[in-house]
């Protein structure tokens, strides 16, 4: 079998990790075997922080419609109920939208939640 040279290749996947460890603290985004076990780490967060960003975003939603419920004297919980019970299929993210940018038109699903929670008592 003849001799393989990994000159080029080896040069190649170095110069790789060292341009997307650019902008690291410290030997991170020069040396290349600090840069290495920088760019391992950063996948793992990045990986973790992917499922954290649905998490994150689900309690704001949550927190935004919760708000706007009260202002019109219902829980979010007896809120997304009475939704459910009317039929309204809106989910949480355009519900904290329409929370944060149009009172009115929440107030309106506040009194269809309501409504649907009367008729169901």
């Amino acid at each position: 079998m003849t001799r393989v040279k990994r000159s080029v290749h080896a040069r190649k996947k170095r110069r790789e990790v060292l341009e997307m460890t650019r902008g690291f603290r410290g030997e991170a985004n020069s040396n290349y075997r600090r840069a290495k076990e920088a760019l391992l780490k950063a996948d793992q967060y990045r990986y973790r922080d992917r499922r954290n960003r649905k998490r994150d975003f689900r309690r704001l939603w949550i927190t935004r419609i919760n708000a706007a419920a009260r202002i019109n004297d219902l829980s979010y919980s007896q809120f997304m109920h009475g939704l459910n019970l009317a039929g309204v299929e809106v989910d949480r993210k355009i519900l904290a939208d329409i929370a944060v940018r149009d009172a009115d038109a929440f107030r309106r699903y506040a009194d269809k939640a309501r409504e649907a929670l009367a008729a169901a008592a």
